[in-house]
């Protein structure tokens, strides 16, 4: 249970820290460091949590990493696959209603309009291409995820910095094209929240963002098990 508990907190603070910057920022195409700001918002609450509940938990906190590992054969219990799921998916949900309860009582603007919600407006809402963004997105962060945390891996104890700083990366490109997700706990949270709180827009597309991490995990999953055998 301890497990869960730390999966529902770190991922309550990374959609607080991340999406909670996209919303005081900003994250247009005429505000590029609002793109770098969230991108590092989201990268640094990894870094935090995994040197918070790495050591309780394994620090997932994303449902696409779970699948990944669950994939790899580093998970071997599939009710600890759907515990963690669960888990990382309430805490997202809470992440974004604390969110909504703090800029809304405070009102303050989400420059967002939709609590760091995901959308396909980058790409056009070409629903392929966002897909193929945030599966290659998804592919590549696993990869450095089952790379880092691989027992033959000699980083020491710099493996969550590795992490945290490669999830920065990804976002600073996925940012202006789907506003990054790879992460289908992230999208969930904010998307259901918004809807609750009369913005349903986010609704329509949060299938892209469950899918394509879910895809992009999967994929890397079996191709570093490829690599390293």
């Amino acid at each position: 249970m301890k497990k869960y508990i730390a999966e529902g907190i770190g991922t309550m603070t990374l959609v607080v820290l991340g999406c909670g910057t996209a919303m005081l920022v900003g994250c247009d195409a005429a505000n590029g460091g609002g793109y770098v700001l969230t991108a590092l918002a989201f990268g640094l609450s990894i870094v935090a949590m995994a040197y918070s509940i790495g050591n309780i938990s394994g620090c997932h906190i994303n449902p696409a990493v779970t699948l990944g590992v669950y994939l790899s054969g580093r998970m071997k219990d599939t009710s600890e696959l759907v515990g963690y799921m669960v888990s990382q998916c309430v805490g997202a949900l809470v992440g974004a209603g604390l969110l909504a309860a703090i800029f809304g009582m405070g009102g303050v603007e989400d420059k967002t309009g939709g609590l760091g919600t995901n959308g396909l407006a980058g790409v056009g809402g070409n629903v392929v291409a966002g897909l193929l963004v945030e599966i290659l997105l998804t592919c590549i962060f696993l990869l450095c995820i089952l790379g880092v945390t691989s027992p033959k891996a000699k980083h020491g104890s710099f493996g969550g910095l590795v992490i945290g700083l490669t999830l920065t990366g990804v976002h600073i490109l996925g940012i202006g094209l789907t506003g990054t997700s790879v992460n289908p706990a992230r999208s969930l949270g904010p998307a259901i929240v918004a809807a609750m709180t009369g913005n349903a827009a986010p609704m329509a597309s949060l299938w892209v963002f469950i899918v394509g991490p879910f895809v992009g995990a999967a994929l890397a999953a079996y191709i570093y098990k490829a690599l390293e055998d």
